[in-house]
């Protein structure tokens, strides 16, 4: 799963149409809660006692390019996913609980995730069969691909990464940027900025209309310009589709990222709290909690042919 700066505020209001039943997370951390990690890395410099505008205007730039940097390195990494949903009745009482576990592999350039187990049990054989074949139906359709279906997925791979630059633009000038000073996450110093929606901002682009209903805080790593953690807030109804779907006032999301192989940084928790309305019939009042796991590099120059060299290439 992608977890890039540039989608986090829009994953609140897609999170529901983009599984078959609605997900659940235990709550999201409180926004100075800092994560346990490994030895710090020394800043000769001392911390600045405020930043302007501008200057937490290009830090967010940079941390954007620099993730569409990991976004690339994160291909070469096979990962564990842990997705732990809970299904929420009208006071808050937990009415469902389902846990799954993916491996997440790179087939012809697509990430994948592959089930292995539901609510701590291995899938039985036919379910395991069934998710094979759905890979493998994957690897065919990459393998047989012509030059021309290629010529079109790279273009609007390349669309893609523009939009998602001109989001950035978007984030840049929608937002208040306020310097909140320096806390200590994973053993290193992290600027706190929060950002509230700047008055009079009007979007360019057609995701960039729901910016002005989150606020949020943003940890950026003082090292490296990455960002670490992000806590957003919906503060206001967002609508999508004409009747599609609304996500209401309240729903929360909390990323944080981890540094791998001391060369990337990579998704390593994502809780999310959404209350959300389909189609004006159902509401769906839910919690989501993501782990990642068990990075691997993955080594192999050679092309996935199918489901045997998956395996060997685990």
């Amino acid at each position: 799963m992608r977890c890039s700066l540039l989608f986090p505020l829009l994953l609140l209001a897609t999170t529901a149409l983009s599984q078959a039943a609605p997900d659940k997370t235990s709550p999201a951390s409180p926004p100075n809660e800092a994560a346990a990690a490994p030895a710090s890395k020394a800043i000769s410099e001392p911390a600045p006692k405020t930043l302007s505008s501008e200057q937490i205007k290009t830090l967010i730039h940079q941390a954007a390019d620099k993730d569409i940097e990991n976004d690339k390195k994160q291909r070469d990494y096979t990962y564990t996913e842990r997705v732990e949903e809970h299904h929420l009745g009208g006071h808050g009482d937990v009415k469902s609980t389902e846990v799954r576990v993916y491996d997440v592999l790179e087939i012809y350039g697509e990430q994948m995730r592959k089930l292995i187990s539901k609510n701590g049990k291995p899938l039985s054989g036919k379910e395991a069969a069934k998710e094979d074949e759905r890979l493998q139906r994957v690897i065919d359709h990459r393998k047989n691909e012509s030059d021309s279906e290629r010529a079109k997925r790279l273009k609007q791979e390349q669309k893609s990464r523009e939009e998602d630059r001109q989001f950035v633009k978007e984030v840049e000038d929608a937002y208040n940027f306020k310097f909140v000073g320096t806390e200590n996450l994973q053993g290193r110093d992290a600027y706190v900025i929060d950002a509230e929606p700047r008055t009079g901002f009007e979007a360019q682009t057609k995701v960039g209309k729901v910016l002005p209903k989150f606020r949020f805080r943003l940890w950026l790593d003082r090292a490296e310009g990455q960002w670490v953690k992000l806590d957003a807030n919906c503060i206001d109804t967002v609508s999508l589709g004409l009747f599609l779907a609304r996500v209401h006032k309240g729903s929360r999301i909390l990323i944080e990222t981890t540094r791998v192989n001391d060369e990337v940084w990579l998704p390593q928790h994502i809780a999310l709290h959404v209350d959300v309305r389909l189609a004006l019939l159902k509401n769906f009042d839910m919690d989501q909690d993501l782990t990642y796991t068990d990075y691997k590099k993955f080594h192999t120059q050679s092309k996935i042919i199918g489901m045997e060299e998956i395996k060997e290439q685990r």
